[in-house]
């Protein structure tokens, strides 16, 4: 999914932070025993996840996608003592793997994972959230923003994965999914609540700033 060649990502991977022990376990389980694999984030985006989280220095993280954990644990990276990351998923398949892996981890504690669907259980958190980091069905992108962006405090960042859809968003014309990543992308574009950019960071990172 990524979109740059094997040798510049091989460059970029080289002058960023190594991976940790943890994580590489994340990343050879994932490969090894999950269907889809490549929805990891892996070790570059990670990175990337990781700096963006320390750079807020977040009390409140929300992640819509947990999958195996492995951006999750990145993310927490820049909770601050007394900070809590939601992370939300629907797969009961995972739960154990998951759930493993998080135990391995320091931030264990400052963790809740929850099982639900997203709609409903976006609902029940009574937080306001400093990131939010939406990787989920991409389908409903715009609906858990627009679930989300209420209790997102001024100044703090939404971060929305898969949005340039491996190229595919270039293309004149368009399956159903790459209009619905279309759609979503044109929908921030014209919301002036909102700074935006998007990183061609492997499939693209959408990093909204919320202003008011």
């Amino acid at each position: 999914m990524s979109l740059i060649n094997d040798d510049l990502q091989d460059l970029l991977l080289a002058y960023c932070e190594p991976e940790n022990e943890l994580l590489q376990h994340i990343d050879r389980e994932t490969n090894l025993k999950v269907l889809m694999p490549r929805m990891i984030s892996g070790h570059y985006q990670g990175r990337v996840l990781s700096m963006l989280s320390k750079m807020v220095s977040p009390r409140r993280i929300l992640e819509i996608g947990t999958f195996t954990g492995y951006a999750t644990l990145c993310l927490a990276e820049g909770l601050t003592p007394d900070g809590i990351l939601y992370t939300l998923d629907i797969n009961l398949e995972l739960e154990d793997m998951v759930r493993s892996n998080f135990a391995k981890s320091k931030y264990n504690d400052q963790i809740n994972y929850i099982l639900g669907d997203a709609n409903a259980t976006i609902n029940d958190l009574d937080e306001v959230f400093d990131i939010v980091f939406i990787d989920a069905d991409k389908k409903n992108n715009g609906t858990y923003y627009d679930l989300i962006f209420d209790r997102v405090r001024p100044g703090g960042i939404i971060i929305v994965d898969n949005v340039l859809w491996s190229g595919k968003v270039l293309q004149e014309k368009q399956d159903k999914d790459t209009r619905n990543i279309t759609s979503f992308n044109d929908k921030i574009a014209d919301d002036k609540r909102v700074e935006k950019l998007i990183l061609p960071v492997r499939d693209g990172l959408f990093v909204i700033r919320k202003l008011v």
